[in-house]
């Protein structure tokens, strides 16, 4: 016997759909379904409850995305993802996926995810994957209170390269927060300054160049006034590994500029290498390593 679809059906799939498979009680009632409506289809299972007032649309296994939109939604209609989860939603940082973190402006306590009351101005607020979220600077300000320096950066990278957040919309995040945890450390690696993982890079660079034979560089000496990453004096060759570093910044830039005038005005050849070419795809560098430094 076929399913009949009812009209209410019908809006709750279509709030869902548009919503990771979850609905609110308040976004029912206002696409005209009644509390008789929502109680029935929460007696026969068509609605599964996640949090007081918000419900999964026939499913018991939720997306990362369900989730965090089903918490954001219990914390009423001003609360938006921060944290660590807005981090995570926005592929900043990396791992098992952190438990939901919402900022709201009144105070809220909901099982299972991590609240706080904040004042939320219109310009930190925006929609990434359908979810009400801290936009990504904003959330790089929430990351500062909480992760060490390394972890940091690499997540300013990843806002760099992902969404091109610049070291001026940070800023005016942070002018919004004066007061804010790690905001000395967030300017830090915002500027340029902060070079993070270079040991680990360091370290890998120098293994491809043993297995493929190689002559192995002077690393982290002095040269033309400024420490160097790696340098061959006997082939007149400078190279300066990139880790986790913020380059959109005319600070950076200016900077990395120096060091290439300053090696070619040594007599060295110059080049640039990023961990993408250390860990993902060493091929090209290493063919160019080779040619440059035969003697």
């Amino acid at each position: 016997m076929a399913v009949q679809v009812t009209p209410a059906d019908e809006r709750i799939a279509r709030i869902a759909g548009q919503a990771h498979g979850v609905a609110s009680r308040r976004q029912l009632l206002a696409a005209g379904l009644s509390r008789g409506e929502i109680q029935e289809r929460l007696d026969r299972g068509a609605l599964r409850p996640v949090h007081r007032g918000v419900y999964r649309v026939g499913h018991s296994a939720p997306s990362t995305e369900a989730s965090y939109l089903a918490a954001v939604l219990a914390c009423r209609a001003t609360a938006v993802l921060g944290g660590r989860a807005a981090a995570f939603n926005y592929r900043l940082v990396k791992g098992a996926a952190p438990a939901p973190e919402v900022v709201a402006r009144s105070r809220h306590r909901v099982p299972g995810m991590l609240t706080r009351r904040a004042r939320l101005m219109p310009t930190d607020v925006s929609v990434w994957q359908r979810i009400p979220s801290l936009t990504v600077p904003a959330t790089l300000v929430d990351l500062a209170a909480t992760l060490p320096e390394p972890d940091l950066a690499r997540a300013c990278h990843e806002a760099g390269v992902r969404f091109r957040t610049t070291p001026r919309q940070v800023d005016a995040a942070l002018e919004r927060r004066p007061n804010a945890a790690g905001a000395a450390m967030l300017r830090r690696v915002m500027s340029g300054d902060a070079r993070v993982s270079l040991s680990h890079l360091e370290s890998r660079f120098l293994a491809l160049l043993r297995t493929r034979g190689l002559p192995l560089p002077v690393t982290n000496k002095q040269a033309g006034g400024h420490r160097v990453d790696c340098r061959w004096p006997a082939f007149g060759l400078t190279a300066e590994l990139d880790s986790y570093r913020f380059h959109n910044s005319r600070h950076t830039w200016e900077r990395d500029h120096r060091r290439e005038r300053e090696a070619y005005a040594r007599g060295d050849g110059f080049r640039r290498y990023t961990y993408g070419d250390v860990f993902d795809d060493p091929t090209a560098m290493l063919t160019e390593l080779s040619s440059l430094t035969s003697s």
